[in-house]
């Protein structure tokens, strides 16, 4: 008898959109959610070898003034994703093989389609909101100036350009009740 193939669910939205709450809600349902940004963590965990690259470059560990080197300039940022984004490709790989029997997996990728890691789904889910709402959530979550949250916002695509990419677009612009309901529609079509 053939197996049926996995489910991945490539989950991903602009910084503040809400990925995280859909993650959570996915993950209550029993689903495996492997998530880039704590790869990303592990990736520069002190000790590691990807912090030692970075104190070496930067003299710091310190995600705050990381944060305002790498997003006030854009070849910075490319260093450190160069140095980041093959560890946390590595870490999906070798959780995906752990996982290859689970009919469902979620890969929570912030960059997904900036990273070209479309491939690595069957699907893929953009948690959508309005800019003015995205921009206050992320002042509010980061404790950002209006300028350093703008920024971080732009080094990113844009939301239009990855909804036309997106397999499901996720509304989440009103509240956690017509959020949980989307997911509930994208999981069970």
């Amino acid at each position: 008898m053939a197996s049926t193939p996995q489910r991945r669910i490539g989950l991903t939205g602009g910084i503040a959109s809400g990925k995280s709450s859909v993650g959570q809600l996915l993950a209550a349902r029993g689903l495996p959610v492997l998530d880039a940004d704590v790869y990303a963590r592990e990736a520069l965990a002190p000790g590691s070898p990807g912090a030692q690259a970075v104190l070496a470059r930067y003299g710091t560990l310190d995600r705050a003034a990381l944060g305002r080197i790498v997003f006030a300039d854009g070849a910075e940022r490319q260093w450190l994703e160069q140095l980041v984004h093959p560890l946390v490709r590595a870490r999906f790989a070798a959780e995906l093989e752990r996982l290859a029997a689970a009919p469902v997996v979620v890969l929570m990728i912030p960059l997904l389609f900036e990273a070209g890691l479309e491939a690595l789904c069957s699907e893929v889910w953009l948690v959508d909101c309005e800019e003015a709402q995205q921009l206050a959530r992320l002042m509010a979550r980061d404790q950002l100036s209006e300028a350093d949250a703008r920024a971080r916002i732009a080094a990113q695509w844009p939301q239009a350009r990855k909804r036309g990419l997106a397999d499901v677009v996720l509304n989440n612009r009103v509240g956690p009740q017509q959020l949980e309901q989307e997911v509930e529609r994208a999981l069970n079509p």
